[in-house]
C-alpha cells in the first residue's frame, strides 16, 4: 500500500496534498524570494531608480530622464550621431589615437587652467565633466584634427589680409606672436566650417533611423 502525504482539514479530517499543492507552495516561496531580492537592490541601489524624495515622495530617475530629453534630446542625439559618424569614418581611414596623445593634451590643458590659477579638478567640476568624459572628448577632438588636418592650412598671406581687413594694430616686438595668435584663430574657424560641412554631407548620406522624435 502506497504511502500519500497528508494534511488536516479544519474539521480534523486528513486530506491528501497532491501536485497541485506542491506546485503552488514553490510558487509562493520564488515569489518571496524575488520580492526579497527587489527589496535588497532597491535599498542598495535606490539611487538606480530614485533620483531625490520630497517629504517622503519619491522623484524617479526615469521622470528626471524625459524631462532632460524633452529640453535637450535633439541636441544630444545629434551630437552621439556625429561622433559615431566620425569614429566610423577614423576607422576605415586606420586613424587611432594613443593614450600618450591624449595624456600629453590633458597635461597641457592642465598646464593652462594652472597657470589661471585655477586646478583641473575644480574646471571640470565647473564644466559637469569627470576625468573620463574629458579623456573620451580630447580622443574625439583628435581624432577630428588627423581627419582634417590637410585641410587646416592657412597661409601668411591669409593672416596678413586678415590683419589688413580688420585693422588689427601690432605692437612693436610682438609681431610674430600677434600672427601666430591669428594664425591659430584663422585654423580654429577653418576646422569649425570643414567639420560642419563634413557632418552635413555625411548625414544626408548616412543610414540613419530615428526611432524617437524630439
Amino acid at each position: 500500500m502506497k504511502n500519500k502525504s497528508m494534511k488536516s482539514k479544519e474539521n480534523g479530517e486528513p486530506t491528501e496534498s497532491g501536485p497541485l499543492d506542491k506546485f503552488k507552495n514553490k510558487r509562493t516561496l520564488i515569489g518571496i524570494a524575488i520580492l526579497g531580492i527587489i527589496l535588497v537592490i532597491s535599498y542598495f541601489f535606490k539611487g538606480a531608480f530614485v533620483a531625490a524624495t520630497v517629504n517622503g515622495q519619491p522623484i524617479s530617475r526615469l521622470s528626471v530622464i524625459q524631462k532632460l530629453e524633452k529640453q535637450g534630446g535633439k541636441s544630444i542625439l545629434d551630437s552621439l550621431i556625429t561622433d559615431t559618424l566620425i569614429k566610423n569614418e577614423a576607422k576605415k581611414k586606420g586613424i587611432i589615437i594613443s593614450e600618450d596623445e591624449v595624456n600629453q593634451e590633458i597635461k597641457t590643458i592642465e598646464a593652462s587652467v594652472t597657470e589661471q590659477g585655477g586646478t583641473l579638478e575644480q574646471a571640470l567640476l565647473q564644466q559637469g565633466m569627470t576625468k573620463e568624459s574629458l579623456r573620451e572628448s580630447v580622443k574625439n577632438q583628435k581624432i577630428i584634427e588627423k581627419l582634417f588636418a590637410d585641410k587646416l592650412k592657412v597661409t601668411d598671406a591669409e593672416v596678413n589680409k586678415y590683419i589688413a581687413e580688420n585693422e588689427i594694430p601690432i605692437e612693436e616686438g610682438k609681431e610674430a606672436e600677434t600672427k601666430k595668435q591669428i594664425m591659430d584663430q584663422l585654423i580654429q574657424q577653418k576646422f569649425q566650417q570643414e567639420v560642419q560641412s563634413w557632418v552635413t554631407t555625411f548625414k544626408t548620406s548616412a543610414d540613419i533611423k530615428y526611432y524617437v522624435n524630439y
